[in-house]
């Protein structure tokens, strides 16, 4: 009879659960929005360093950390290095499955008529997205970067404009592109130091595969058309892969209205560097000057990334229809000094969400591995749910009553 009686209590407690008033809750969305941001002084400037470019940059890439900067926000024309953001649309259309590296192109009789640095496509030639890739980042070919532009978007106006919106998402407030290939000579087709080396972290960062194109010195690709087949030879236009043991890529440009630019990415001991140059008066002082700026941040910073973090514990989770959920890292930290601390003295900590209340989505934050150093928050990785988690219902409740009752 009392176990009856119990039972009957425990039902009303089911009622009053089934439609609870909870607690308020802390929200991880403020940590979502927190980023782990970096200021470095700069300690020297473009005299000392002998830099001529009207406006340059050096970024580290995993924290995207300023190391260097020269009028890193005028506005310039960027001739070729346009194209970097042309790439990041192709990668972007080849991870959504939209192309693919085999699928085959047909250039246009538009596509063709581009001129400048080019491969001599012609009207109706296929060739390989791969193949493009490959002529838009060794040769910088204005045909292949039109002919992906239209394969992509239907026009190069319409790819043109997804540029732009992809600019503004990654907060390049000092660009705006005209062409997708930096042909233009409009003044209303302009970017920055700055922003050029948000981009290319953009593209080095999130498609590491860019260096298998971006390091190649010479190819040969083949033109087959009405008129039959032929090679045609493919020179890298970056010469610092031959000047600069470390170099990785990324894009070179040049016009009359741009003078001559780059963008230069090296890895070194993990570390990887972006340095951009814009409107340099010579064409070989650019790649001198990038290598600079390179030197100056591997000589001048180390890089801590955490390569064993603690092992994570599932998390509880209030009104869920289990207690816990299983948890793993989301985007890992690092950190870049420049000032030689002493990285054996990195503290760490868990810290979870209180009261994390279901129901629960997968990839959702419901904690942090904070760093410290000498007792400064450097900044966190984020801990999220590894799976989704509904929230109880009355007949989980009575469930879980009943295997109290039975154990």
């Amino acid at each position: 009879m009392n176990r009856i009686c119990s039972f009957l209590v425990a039902l009303s407690l089911c009622t009053y659960l089934w439609n609870p008033v909870l607690p308020e809750t802390v929200s991880a969305d403020h940590l979502k929005t927190e980023e782990n941001k970096q200021t470095v002084e700069v300690t020297a400037d473009a005299a000392q360093l002998g830099i001529t470019a009207a406006s340059s940059i050096l970024m580290e890439g995993s924290t995207g950390t300023v190391i260097y900067e020269n009028q890193a926000d005028t506005r310039l024309s960027p001739a070729s290095i346009t194209k970097i953001m042309t790439l990041i649309l192709i990668f972007d259309a080849l991870k959504n499955g939209t192309i693919t590296l085999e699928e085959e192109v047909t250039t246009s009789n538009y596509a063709k008529s581009m001129g400048g640095s080019q491969v001599f496509l012609e009207e109706g030639e296929r060739q390989s997205v791969e193949t493009m890739i490959k002529c838009i980042v060794v040769a910088s070919a204005n045909d292949a970067s039109v002919a992906m532009a239209e394969r992509i978007a239907g026009s190069e106006m319409e790819f043109v404009n997804r540029m732009n919106e992809r600019a503004a998402g990654l907060g390049m407030t000092n660009t705006h592109f005209e062409d997708c290939c930096g042909l233009t000579d409009s003044d209303n087709h302009y970017s920055s130091a700055r922003d050029v080396a948000i981009m290319s972290r953009e593209l080095i960062m999130n498609y590491p595969a860019i260096h298998e194109y971006s390091t190649i010195w010479m190819q040969n690709i083949t033109h087959t058309t009405n008129k039959g087949t032929t090679e045609f030879g493919l020179a890298n236009t970056n010469k610092l892969l031959k000047q600069y043991q470390w170099a990785t890529g990324l894009k070179t440009g040049s016009t009359s209205k741009a003078k001559y630019c780059l963008s230069a990415t090296a890895e070194k001991d993990g570390v990887k560097m972006i340095a951009v140059i814009m409107a340099c008066p010579n064409y070989k002082d650019r790649f001198t000057e990038a290598a600079t700026l390179l030197n100056y941040g591997y000589a001048n910073c180390k890089l801590y990334k955490d390569q064993a973090p603690p092992a994570l514990n599932p998390a509880f989770v209030q009104d869920g229809v289990q207690e816990q959920v299983q948890t793993e890292y989301g985007t890992p930290f690092s950190y870049l000094s420049t000032s030689g601390e002493d990285f054996s003295l990195m503290e760490r900590e868990i810290i979870w969400e209180e009261m994390l209340t279901a129901p629960i989505e997968k990839g959702q934050q419901v904690g942090r591995l904070e760093y410290r150093l000498n007792g400064n928050v450097l900044g966190f990785t984020p801990i999220v749910a590894k799976e989704s988690m509904e929230k109880a219902g009355f007949f989980d409740y009575i469930k879980k009553l009943g295997q109290q009752f039975l154990f």
